[in-house]
């Protein structure tokens, strides 16, 4: 029996979210900077501007959504990442995440900007941080973890 692929209906189903793609969630921008030396850049998820339900969020639920979820896509990292900084040899357990991961990243800190997404009326929020301020690998779907409102 040939296994079938999830159709869109059923992949967001329970989801506040319908991120029609990863695209979408994290659109393909040139962000304008390379990180250096052992920082890393990532680009978080951007939010959307309706529920799956087809409801326009307000701005302050975008704005939620933006700020607290911290799910990133690991962009690039910067030449001396998981290295020794004196002696630039790499770490012996190697480097923690790779370009293309999902992470978790810290709510604050960073040098942090945005850029215009083309032909839409989104903006992409990059992000450098230190290699050893991201929190974790996300196993799972990215699109999957929503924001925690405290």
């Amino acid at each position: 029996m040939k296994a079938q692929s999830k159709q869109p209906a059923e992949r967001n189903e329970g989801r506040l979210f319908d991120y029609a793609s990863l695209d979408e969630a994290f659109p393909p921008v040139d962000p304008g900077t390379r990180p250096t030396g052992n920082r890393v850049l990532v680009q978080i998820r951007t939010p959307k501007k309706q529920s799956a339900g087809g409801i326009i969020l307000p701005h302050e639920a975008q704005e939620t959504e933006l700020w607290n979820t911290q799910v990133a896509k690991v962009i690039a990292i910067g030449p001396t990442a998981f290295k020794n900084q004196d002696t630039l040899e790499p770490w012996p357990e190697g480097a923690w995440y790779k370009v293309g991961d999902y992470v978790r990243c810290p709510k604050w800190g960073g040098d942090r900007w945005q850029v215009p997404v083309p032909q839409t009326n989104n903006n992409a929020l990059f992000v450098i941080f230190p290699e050893d301020d991201i929190t974790g690998i996300i196993t799972g779907d990215p699109l999957d973890i929503v924001a925690y409102v405290y």
